[in-house]
């Protein structure tokens, strides 16, 4: 049986190669055509210049303006997107037919290379049934060789680019794909891949059709779709079309430093060690504080170590985060009986989310960092919020000489006030910080800056039963004005809940509670 999976690995890869090959000498013919076609308009027509396109490919370099700078929405390309999504519904027989229709409507190089990518990304190999007397020099052939493994995403982007007259090149190297943990080597082939690069607006720009190929999703869980039956529709990765090389390389190495397209390359050791993130981490407009942080945070000997992340200034008050925590040669997620999660706290000050982590031994920690964007009136509904990953780190910790205790066990999430802020306009007055320093009591004050009826707070300690903290802390709601009294039984750490509800907020007919955020509280006997 391995020796027949093997002999048909080899099959399919030969027959790659071979389609590879192929595809490499039409293109050539392709722009040879276009080139032929643009010199004999030219001496036609003296007022005809062909300086708008290059009829040979540049060199490598890097490219002369940002993503942003070209378009910061999708929005932009809406009626050229329509285009592709219609012609997605059809089989094209012939190249040719395909990229006429694609490209009818382009007003640029852009356009062009956009219908295309967007047609393959719409395309659901999953459920596509291909006739066997399909051409394989076809459109659906090439999908059908894709589907089954023995033809390959950029090898159709290449094609068809070739046919609009647009230089593509394909790229190898190294990527940090599925499987991928930070700080592995690339020291054998697990995670060679292939990606484009196309010659777009005076510049060299990056492609990866097979990492921004669509999938099925539940409709209220996508930004960028194009709607099919009932509650589900498609979803692309606009972040692999025309990413800039400072994102493109926290994913993707090529073998030649050149096409890094970056003006300082950066070696592979360099590239095992920056930080493994996700397309969503530049989605969200994230950046790291520190610029020089690695994959591998190596913490102090009391097990501490810490990941700070700016948020954008428009849109970082919807974003909410998530984190989970386990030891990274297993999926074991506990120590001692106690979640790994607690020994991991989330705060927002001031712009940026911080994730402190305190070790609890010295095995090795894989923490993952979540994030999605939630609108304030989303999240008071109480339904579930899908996070999905944007980046990871290997928590190393080399010698260990305190004894960690666990954060109370609160609800999940942030800690301090910030969440109260951005969620339900309810601001600081005396505790603007997510760790308090208190005596045998405290007074927690806010203002409503719009209207609450109720807010509720639940105190926590380790080792001792909930309930036995019950009557230690009381609300009063006075005008816009909240406070939280405690008096704490003995001195020590104590972990408060803070919940609330609006008017309006009903579930089946039922009030509902809101986690609304929480603090972390030292007391001490003056």
């Amino acid at each position: 049986m391995a020796g027949r999976t093997v002999i048909g690995q080899r099959w399919a890869e030969r027959e790659r190669h071979q389609t590879a090959e192929l595809v490499d000498r039409q293109a050539r013919e392709m722009l040879d055509l276009f080139k032929q076609a643009r010199s004999e308009q030219q001496a036609a027509d003296s007022s005809y210049s062909s300086s708008a396109y290059p009829s040979t490919p540049p060199p490598p370099q890097p490219p002369s303006c940002s993503k942003r700078e070209i378009y910061t929405s999708t929005e932009y390309f809406s009626s050229i997107d329509e285009v592709a999504i219609h012609c997605a519904r059809s089989e094209m027989t012939t190249f040719t037919d395909l990229i006429r229709a694609l490209t009818s409507g382009a007003r640029s190089d852009i356009d062009m290379a956009r219908a295309i990518y967007r047609w393959i990304t719409i395309k659901n190999l999953n459920t596509m049934i291909f006739d066997d007397s399909i051409e394989h020099d076809t459109p659906m052939g090439l999908l059908r060789g894709i589907k089954y493994g023995t033809e390959s995403y950029h090898v159709l982007f290449k094609r068809l680019c070739s046919y609009a007259g647009l230089h593509c090149v394909v790229i190898k190297g190294y990527s940090k794909s599925a499987g991928y943990q930070p700080g592995y080597s690339f020291d054998d082939n697990r995670f060679r891949n292939t990606w484009n690069a196309v010659y777009l607006d005076g510049s060299w720009r990056f492609v990866q059709c097979n990492w921004g190929a669509r999938h099925l999703v539940n409709a209220k869980d996508s930004d960028n779709e194009n709607r099919s039956d009932g509650n589900l529709r498609y979803e692309y990765d606009d972040h692999y079309f025309m990413t800039d090389p400072e994102e493109f390389i926290y994913e993707f190495l090529p073998h030649d430093p050149n096409w890094q397209l970056l003006p300082r390359p950066i070696t592979l050791k360099q590239f095992e060690r920056i930080p493994f993130v996700r397309s969503l981490f530049f989605k969200y407009g994230l950046s790291f504080v520190d610029n020089r942080l690695e994959c591998t945070l190596y913490t102090d000997k009391t097990g501490a170590t810490s990941v700070a992340i700016r948020l954008p200034e428009k849109t970082g008050d919807t974003l909410i985060f998530h984190y989970n925590l386990k030891f990274f040669d297993s999926e074991e997620n506990t120590v001692n009986g106690l979640s790994l999660k607690r020994f991991v706290m989330q705060s927002v000050a001031n712009g940026v989310v911080t994730f402190r982590v305190h070790a609890p031994s010295t095995r090795p920690l894989l923490l993952d960092i979540f994030a999605n964007s939630v609108s304030s009136a989303h999240y008071l509904t109480g339904q579930p919020i899908k996070f999905k990953s944007v980046c990871k780190f290997k928590v190393v910790c080399d010698s260990l000489q305190v004894i960690m205790v666990p954060l109370p066990e609160c609800a999940s999430g942030e800690w301090g006030p910030a969440k109260a802020t951005r969620l339900f306009g309810l601001r600081p007055v005396s505790h603007a910080d997510a760790i308090i320093n208190a005596g045998r009591s405290v007074d927690i004050k806010f203002r409503m800056t719009k209207p609450l009826c109720e807010v509720v707070a639940a105190l926590h300690r380790n080792r001792t039963d909930d309930r036995m903290l019950q009557n230690c802390c009381r609300t009063v709601l006075k005008g816009d004005q909240v406070s939280i009294l405690i008096d704490f039984p003995e001195e020590g750490q104590y972990g408060l809940d803070i919940y609330t509800r609006q008017d309006e907020q009903l579930v089946n007919g039922r009030q509902l509670l809101t986690h609304c955020c929480k603090y972390l509280i030292h007391s001490r006997n003056c």
